[in-house]
């Protein structure tokens, strides 16, 4: 059988292969205890301001990411210049890798940073719906400077995902299943997730995004901390 590539997945293949062999990538991984991420999720949920809102852990992913973490460490939020220079963007447009019946497409939520959770969720919902019907416009699927991709979606625990070039980050956030795991010396069931994130190694190095993960996973790990942003 021999299937045609054209339209999305010919752009997509294109755009995949230009990134897998111009970008030196790297991937990182971090086991996150979720526990209190989904807690708080769930009380997110009762609120009325969130009636008919199809709020998900990955909102609460997303504020940490875009509104926090990328302020503490910005160079995972730049992209390398083929005039030789590092670009770092005083914005956050988030990328949303979405699988549609046509192939990937990663529509971005403009300036993600200055939103609260529950409009993260609301854009994380249009973004993705525009995408799988076919209604993204070019302006929401151009623009990104760091993307993530919710492999978890899918039942999986993690993945080594290709950076959206000229990105220089995508974080993957796989399945929050109950685990075991050692709380205060002792053993316990917690929700867990494996995250991932893969980097241009030119921009920056593993240290840089070890620290960076590290520092995301705390704000989920202790999810109030996002209060204060």
């Amino acid at each position: 059988e021999r299937i045609p590539v054209r339209g999305t997945r010919k752009q997509t293949a294109a755009a995949m292969v230009a990134s897998a062999f111009t970008i030196p990538h790297v991937t990182e991984f971090l086991t996150v205890d979720a526990t209190r991420l989904m807690e708080l999720r769930d009380r997110l949920r009762a609120l009325p301001a969130a009636a008919d809102l199809r709020l998900t852990p990955l909102a609460v992913v997303a504020k940490a990411l875009c509104g926090v973490a990328v302020r503490s460490y910005p160079l995972m939020n730049a992209s390398w210049d083929d005039a030789g220079e590092i670009v770092v963007k005083g914005y956050v447009n988030l990328g949303i890798a979405t699988d549609t019946p046509t192939g990937l497409l990663v529509p971005n939520i403009k300036d993600a940073d200055t939103l609260g959770i529950l409009d993260l969720a609301r854009e994380l919902a249009r973004l993705t719906d525009l995408a799988r019907e076919r209604k993204a416009a070019p302006a929401d699927l151009t623009g990104g400077t760091i993307t993530i991709t919710n492999v978890g979606g899918f039942g999986v625990e993690t993945g080594t995902p290709i950076i959206n070039k000229p990105e220089c980050a995508i974080l993957a956030t796989g399945l929050i299943a109950p685990r075991p795991w050692v709380v205060d010396g002792q053993l316990a069931v917690r929700e867990l997730m494996t995250t991932s994130v893969s980097f241009d190694h030119r921009i920056v190095d593993g240290a840089y995004a070890a620290q960076f993960l590290a520092h995301l996973r705390d704000l989920l790990e202790d999810p109030a901390l996002l209060s204060a942003f």
